[in-house]
């Protein structure tokens, strides 16, 4: 398995690709891109360019400080999920997301719930693309998103990712979540690794999208199936675009509810290890993770944890104005130990401009990539900041 992580612009736009092979895809041919088996794409929180203004221009108005290495979403690949995190404008940028093809067959866009709203409220995509995060609840199996990516050979194993959402209760900010992603790969053999039972036919749908139970696991983390991976992690700094290809399932958009998505019934807890992301670039407490990683992560052999997504600096508002906005290190550091993070890249803390009263007040304590690296030395955490344009290829074998 291999994860691809590509920075697109300063600040926390992100392009991640999972791969069942452990090397880079081959670059796309010039006249499209064509669909690489196995393949799964999320593109999280874009904002390519232009201003970002929340409310009024005099409360907020936000720019980059450096281009984003594409100007539009079109030079990239379709991705098969598109992931907004909040509603703020600086992670739900509209004229960004209209560069969106709104009637894609692959593309599925997973939103918070008022970020969903303000998403339809566009009026542009095709009505059944947008679907709102429910919080995850380790008692309802249904508040995990599931995609089912089909069997590279035939009488193989159908892999899966997943999206989880947990967001802080009592965040007057509006700001703080976490959202858990999990890939495991389809087989490359024609010998199942592990039964599936389908209950009803696939929903025609993009990408698959799917919600099934799965079986939950006592809270022993001792118990919990480690990772161990002969993995490395290399760099490939500078480039302006992505070497890969991309897939998704030929499925037509016909589809009615998320009551008729494809359900599978699971007869044993699965062994293969899964790649595993946690992307929270404002940063909660651990405690609202603890349950999705004592049960749904450990089910899932996907830790310790392949990589979080979560702020270097610290920022905070007087309290009359929401109080803390990004937990910065020490949140980081909480979150990147107890799921022994394998590599934390740094989200969300490009030096925009910010102009507006609201930023008056606002407070900003600055940690560097040499102080993230030294909070985690003993950890064994990889700590990278990475600039815009540049990627890490993380490989598990």
């Amino acid at each position: 398995m291999a994860l691809t992580v590509k920075h697109l612009n300063g600040d926390t736009t992100f392009l991640l690709t999972f791969s069942p092979t452990s090397s880079r895809p081959p670059s796309p041919p010039a006249s499209g891109y064509y669909q690489t088996p196995g393949t799964f794409t999320i593109l999280i929180d874009p904002w390519l360019s232009g201003p970002s203004s929340m409310w009024h221009r005099r409360f907020l108005l936000s720019q980059h400080t450096s281009p984003s290495c594409v100007e539009h979403l079109s030079q990239l690949p379709e991705p098969n999920v598109v992931i907004i995190s909040q509603a703020k404008p600086d992670h739900c940028h509209e004229s960004t997301l209209r560069q969106l093809d709104p009637e894609s067959p692959i593309t599925t866009i997973l939103a918070e719930p008022v970020a969903a709203k303000k998403i339809r409220g566009m009026r542009f995509f095709y009505p059944d693309m947008v679907h709102s995060l429910r919080p995850y609840s380790e008692r309802d199996p249904d508040s995990v998103i599931r995609f089912c990516i089909p069997p590279i050979v035939a009488g193989g194993t159908s892999g899966e990712a997943t999206i989880s959402f947990m967001p802080a209760k009592m965040d007057v900010a509006g700001v703080h979540n976490a959202i858990g992603i999990t890939y495991r790969p389809p087989s490359t053999t024609n010998t199942p690794s592990r039964p599936f039972t389908p209950k009803v036919a696939p929903a025609q749908h993009p990408a698959s999208l799917c919600q099934h139970p799965y079986t939950s696991l006592p809270i022993t983390p001792p118990e919990s199936p480690v990772y161990r991976s002969t993995s490395n992690t290399s760099s490939t700094v500078g480039s302006s675009e992505l070497n890969s290809t991309f897939s998704a399932p030929n499925h037509s958009r016909s589809f009615s509810s998320s009551s008729s998505l494809y359900s599978v019934t699971r007869r044993s807890v699965p062994t293969e290890k899964a790649l595993s992301v946690i992307y929270s670039p404002h940063g909660v407490s651990y405690s609202l993770i603890r349950s999705y990683a004592s049960s749904f992560l450990i089910q899932k052999a996907a830790l310790p944890l392949t990589l979080l997504l979560h702020s270097f600096d610290r920022v905070d508002n007087p309290w009359w104005m929401g109080g803390n906005v990004a937990a910065g290190l020490p949140g980081g550091v909480e979150i990147a130990r107890n799921l022994m993070a394998r590599c934390w890249v740094s989200a969300h803390d490009e030096d925009k401009i910010n102009t507006g009263i609201s930023v008056k007040n606002v407070r900003t304590q600055k940690f560097s990539q040499q102080e993230a690296m030294s909070a985690m030395v003993e950890d064994g955490t990889k700590v990278l900041n990475l600039g815009v344009g540049e990627e890490i290829l993380m490989r598990s074998r």
